[in-house]
């Protein structure tokens, strides 16, 4: 690929996905959550209970940021802390029936609105193509 065109290329992510946050931001802030938030509570909806520490990585927040946002969610009522049964060291999130609720009322809207900033799109594409830049890009990282 020609070196102005991969440079386009990256701006234009860039600045999709800036837009992208910028549509859930707003959406999600009518139920007063943030997009971080929005984001955990909809993996739970989507996977069930999850160890905290892997909702970190699978959403990409630190540690200590993800402790904030669960501290922020269970005050909120919307999940809660359940020890693993199998190993006292991890602790799970897990909706709360108002967690609960509240997705099922703000996924469906979010989902269609979604679709509709992708529609026309060929996804299966974007996705493999997106995979395989982000690979390249993790596999760049040792710069040695």
């Amino acid at each position: 690929m020609e070196e102005r065109q991969t440079l386009k290329a990256i701006t234009v992510l860039l600045r999709a996905s800036q837009s992208i946050q910028d549509v859930v931001k707003h959406e999600v802030a009518e139920y007063g959550l943030n997009p971080t938030e929005f984001s955990v509570l909809e993996l739970l909806y989507h996977k069930g209970d999850q160890p905290i520490q892997t909702i970190g990585k699978k959403v990409l927040l630190t540690s200590g940021s993800m402790t904030y946002i669960v501290d922020r969610l269970e005050a909120k009522g919307y999940l809660m802390r359940k020890a693993c049964p199998s190993d006292r060291r991890v602790t799970y999130a897990a909706l709360t029936e108002a967690g609960r609720t509240l997705m099922s009322c703000i996924f469906p809207a979010h989902e269609r609105r979604m679709d509709e900033l992708f529609d026309g799109l060929d996804l299966a594409d974007t996705i493999t193509q997106l995979k395989t830049v982000g690979k390249r890009a993790e596999a760049s990282k040792n710069f040695n």
